[in-house]
């Protein structure tokens, strides 16, 4: 079935949902699908609030799905397709909502018409880090050294249109530089090869990569954003390091079924917000450097709008498209 009919039998699914039946919401397991593989925030943070959730939501239990592929579409998908009634949520990211539209040839889904947006639960900057072998420092030193060795250092990516890809081809045009792109299937396996010294370099987000930074096992280049991150205020911005223009980063919110009913969204919302500003989850996503957002539905709705037309134009910019 297309997308198109699975909308259309979405919505008269939510018009055949009664009041009673919205008012009794939930009775039954939440699920939320994460489209990428554990091990990286996007997979950290709902788990992080899967509980504290629960007990807001009636104790019902709320499972964490794993379905990785295609730069989260395919997880993507696999939410639009559900019913529109509040159990299948889709943990969203920047490449989800506001990259992959672009990038593709062919999207496998519309962020705009399949989705009902939730919250915007947190957001992190970039981050440019080497392998310790990298004989570079910083910035400077970096592109001095892919311009005298081109095409010898490669960067690592969660995948084709994530935003650890989408910063390395802006790096490469705004420096002039010539560096491999190597896509992976999420964060943790592209890391795992830059760890190993099998890969340069990667831009990823910042909270992925800050532990490694501290324990030495990466050396950090810049933070791409026009500020430092003050877990680690001794690393440079990108704007201080001469690239005002490369700022990159990810934000992670939680979207529904499109025609999802208010009342329903609304709950969750709340649900969500709470455990935002639980004291204990608040520190520990500001521990590895994300900044809680926790928003409304309309000023996540008007928020994905703008960051979509901001990765558009970073798109055609870098020309990053997937055929």
């Amino acid at each position: 079935m297309s997308l198109k009919k699975l909308g259309l039998a979405a919505l008269a699914f939510a018009l055949a949902l009664s009041p009673a039946m919205a008012a009794d919401y939930p009775d039954k397991p939440i699920t939320i699908i994460v489209p990428f593989p554990a091990g990286s925030s996007s997979d950290m943070i709902p788990r992080l609030l899967g509980p504290t959730v629960s007990k807001a939501l009636n104790g019902v239990p709320v499972i964490i799905e794993n379905k990785p592929g295609a730069n989260g579409s395919l997880g993507a998908v696999r939410t639009a397709g559900a019913a529109p009634d509040g159990y299948t949520i889709l943990m969203a990211t920047t490449g989800v909502l506001a990259i992959n539209q672009w990038i593709y040839a062919k999207p496998l889904y519309s962020p705009e018409k399949d989705f009902t947006p939730i919250v915007n639960a947190a957001a992190t900057p970039n981050m440019i880090v080497v392998n310790p072998n990298v004989k570079a420092s910083n910035l400077k030193e970096l592109i001095a050294l892919a311009k005298a060795e081109p095409g010898t250092l490669s960067f690592a990516s969660a995948g084709n249109g994530s935003t650890s890809h989408i910063c390395g081809e802006a790096l490469k045009v705004l420096a002039g530089v010539n560096i491999m792109h190597i896509p992976y299937q999420g964060p943790a396996p592209a890391l795992q090869d830059v760890l190993g010294g099998r890969v340069s370099m990667i831009c990823d987000n910042f909270s992925n990569v800050v532990e490694y930074v501290r324990t030495g096992k990466l050396k950090a280049i810049a933070v791409t954003a026009k500020t430092r991150a003050p877990q680690l205020p001794d690393v440079p911005s990108t704007a201080e390091a001469g690239l005002p223009d490369l700022e990159a980063g990810i934000w992670y919110g939680f979207v529904a079924p499109a025609a999802t009913p208010k009342d329903i969204v609304a709950k969750l919302n709340k649900a969500f917000v709470d455990a935002l500003h639980d004291p204990v989850i608040a520190s520990r996503l500001q521990g590895v450097g994300l900044s809680v957002v926790a928003d409304t539905p309309d000023e996540f709705k008007a928020f994905i709008a703008k960051e979509s037309a901001r990765m558009e134009n970073i798109v055609k910019r870098s020309n990053a498209r997937i055929q």
